[in-house]
Formats: structure tokens, C-alpha cells, sequence
């Protein structure tokens, strides 16, 4: 395989409600879409109360898998857009991916730019 894509995830936590301002930056910024997942915040500054009963914010999570050469681009755009660079509106961070499956339209976008090459 000469053409190896090498992906990471862009992983992004972010309060409930903010996930499609993530998605929007991403998708702007060159990537295919995300993934979004519910989850709430265990962290100390995470817990508030009311009435005396604690509540824990939920929060979500978006999972971008990302082509690397656009990782720098896309994680920019998900700061800005999505304000990261402020006080409690969230974070992100990138894992390499080391294996993929189940992309296939990638391989054939690259199989066709290919093919169109070899034809002029």
C-alpha cells in the first residue's frame, strides 16, 4: 500500500449544546464530519449545586479522525471557532491512530486522483 493515509483523532469535550459549533469549524477547516458522544464532567471545578444537590454538567464529546496533513488546520479552526482558548468552554487534544478500517471512500477518492494522473 503506497498510499497510506496516516490519521489522527482530533478528540474535543466540550459543554452540552457547543459539539455543532465544533463540527462546523471542523468541516470548514477540511475535515469529513465528527462524531458526537454524551458524557458529563467528574472534574473538581466540574461539580455545581443547587438546592444542596449536586449537578454534574454534561458535556460532549466530539471525535474527529482527521487525514494528519490537515490536523494543524482543523485544531485551530475547532480553538477559534469553538472559543477553547477561554476559561470552562473546553478542550482538545489529538491521538495518533495507528490502524484504520471501514474507510473506504478515502482509498477510492485516492484510487480515482490516481487514475485521472495516469490519463493526462
Amino acid at each position: 500500500m503506497n498510499n497510506k493515509v496516516l490519521y489522527d483523532l482530533i478528540v474535543t469535550i466540550v459543554n452540552k449544546g457547543y459539539s455543532e459549533e465544533v463540527v462546523e469549524a471542523s468541516k470548514k477547516a477540511g475535515a469529513e464530519g465528527g462524531t458526537i458522544v454524551c458524557g458529563r464532567g467528574t472534574g473538581i471545578h466540574e461539580q455545581a449545586k443547587l438546592f444542596n444537590i449536586t449537578i454534574e454538567p454534561e458535556k460532549e464529546l466530539v471525535l474527529t479522525l482527521i487525514d494528519r496533513s490537515k490536523t494543524d488546520e482543523v485544531l485551530v479552526a475547532i480553538e477559534k471557532y469553538a472559543e477553547l482558548d477561554k476559561p470552562g468552554k473546553g478542550i482538545a487534544f489529538v491521538l495518533e491512530v495507528e490502524r484504520t478500517i471501514g474507510i473506504n471512500h478515502i482509498l477510492n477518492r485516492m484510487v480515482n486522483e490516481n487514475s485521472a494522473r495516469k490519463e493526462f
